[in-house]
């Protein structure tokens, strides 16, 4: 049975995305332009800016979760800030804009401003709670 919802876990605060739009790069999309595809090794982080992203998560070759990530959401975070693996594929909806910024970018911005730093521990809290949630309703 595939878990499917649209979800706020991924949404970074406005103070967070100010810095990180000044940091990133717009990227050009096609329709349903993979961004990453789970178990590929990280390259950055993509922020949603308008329209989404789904999220997808498989097991033996079936999807067992299915999340739309909305504007201000940022993908990528936790296999960026743990260097492990993406744990899901992101594929960019007809319409998103979004922007990336490379791991290497993104991982000196935290460590040379920590109240950024703060800021992403609360969109990594908030997909652990997320993930715990759906876990809970398997």
């Amino acid at each position: 049975m595939v878990q499917r919802s649209t979800s706020s876990a991924f949404v970074a605060s406005a103070q967070l995305l100010e810095e990180l739009a000044e940091r990133s790069t717009p990227i050009a999309l096609g329709e349903h332009r993979m961004l990453f595809r789970e178990g590929d090794q990280p390259v950055g982080v993509y922020i949603v800016w308008r329209g989404a992203a789904q999220l997808t998560s498989g097991s033996n070759g079936e999807t067992v979760l299915c999340v739309e990530a909305g504007p201000g959401s940022l993908l990528g975070v936790p296999a960026v800030i743990g260097s492990k693996r993406y744990s899901l594929t992101a594929v960019a909806l007809e319409g998103a804009e979004l922007s990336f910024i490379n791991c290497e970018d993104f991982v000196h911005l935290m460590h040379t401003q920590p109240i950024l730093a703060f800021e992403v521990l609360k969109v990594l809290a908030e997909e652990v709670r997320f993930a715990r949630e759906v876990g809970s309703r398997s």
